[in-house]
């Protein structure tokens, strides 16, 4: 038996309205786990944001200014001392080499055996020359038994011993005239010689260095004493030997001879600065190397501005001391400078460049 219509329709309705509310209960919650992804996901992010340090650098004037507290100076290990006056000789660049001195020890080889060879052929023309002498007064008494062809074997003899020590001394004299138009004077007249200078000079235990002054500069005396600079900055004093017989063909100016001692890390070949001092003197301060730090090829230091501030100020170079660091005329005496934490104010200082250009 069939239900009547309005039997059923309630039954349609309900069965809809729960399709419905179905539907709506799965789309909010659709709708809530979008909402609350997006949100986890900013927290996320949120989380993994670098913490930025406090900024530190400032500008004044136009320039970067680096402001750290005493507990911070602290922390670092940061040191500053006040720079000091002085009087500074003033010594002229050059260009100095140091010279390989096996062609020097070969030409002293050279000098040895030459100088035996002398002495060999003036022993038998020693020899000969007595021998011929004897042959001939006694031919001369007419009572002897020497005949005429054994004075000529003899005078023969002595004539050939004569020619052997021309020969000998012509080449004791070139290896002394190659050695002083090497070497210069004072070297080449040493070939030879119990000189101690010489002798540490052919064991290596000295190195000879050739400086050379820039193109157009003469210098009436050469000092006694000069300095060379080493690519690590290390100096070393260097002793006059004599004028040099010859130039440097790259740089064209007047060159000098010195003895420096030997050590590893100067070796024949290597090209070095040298400082040549002159009469006129320069004031100014005295940086230590220890303030300095080295960018964009220039040497900068870090001068305190005030109790907690400092900034970065270029130095000059062309005057570098003999003690340690460098002649400076822009800055003052009593300016305190960094000397222990500079390079970790370039860090800091450059640091917040970086920031300030990802954050732009």
């Amino acid at each position: 038996m069939e239900e009547p219509e309005f039997a059923t329709e309630p039954r349609r309705l309900a069965r809809a309205l729960l399709v419905a509310v179905a539907i709506f209960g799965f789309g909010a919650l659709a709708i809530w786990g979008f909402i609350e992804g997006r949100e986890e996901l900013a927290r996320e992010a949120e989380r993994e944001r670098p913490v930025k340090a406090p900024q530190r650098i400032s500008l004044e004037g136009g320039e970067p200014v680096i402001t750290l507290d005493a507990a911070a100076q602290e922390q670092s290990g940061l040191r500053t001392v006040a720079l000091q006056q002085t009087e500074y000789h003033e010594q002229l660049r050059a260009y100095a080499t140091v010279l390989d001195l096996q062609p020097l020890v070969d030409l002293d080889n050279s000098y040895a055996v030459a100088k035996a060879q002398l002495k060999g052929a003036q022993a038998k023309l020693d020899a000969s020359s007595a021998e011929f002498e004897r042959e001939e007064a006694l031919f001369k008494t007419r009572t002897s038994i020497v005949t005429p062809d054994k004075l000529q074997a003899a005078e023969a003899a002595f004539h050939v011993d004569e020619a052997a020590l021309a020969s000998a001394e012509a080449q004791l004299r070139t290896v002394e005239e190659t050695a002083e138009q090497s070497w210069g004077p004072v070297l080449g007249r040493q070939l030879g010689e119990d000189n101690q200078e010489f002798a540490r000079l052919v064991r290596r235990q000295d190195y000879l260095v050739q400086v050379t002054l820039p193109p157009g500069v003469l210098v009436n005396t050469p000092p006694p004493t000069a300095t060379i600079q080493l690519e690590n900055g290390q100096r070393k004093e260097i002793h006059f030997i004599s004028p040099a017989a010859k130039t440097n063909v790259s740089i064209q100016g007047v060159s000098f001879l010195y003895t420096v001692p030997a050590s590893n890390d100067l070796l024949p070949g290597m090209n070095v600065l040298a400082f040549l001092p002159v009469e006129s003197t320069v004031d100014g301060v005295v940086v230590p190397l220890a303030a300095m730090v080295w960018w964009q090829g220039r040497a900068w230091v870090y001068v305190r501005t005030g109790p907690s501030t400092f900034a970065r100020r270029a130095i000059e170079t062309d005057y570098p001391l003999p003690e340690d660091g460098y002649l400076d005329r822009s800055l003052t005496s009593d300016t305190e400078v960094v000397v222990q934490g500079a390079q970790m104010l370039l860090s800091e200082e450059f640091r917040a460049q970086i920031q300030v250009g990802e954050e732009g």
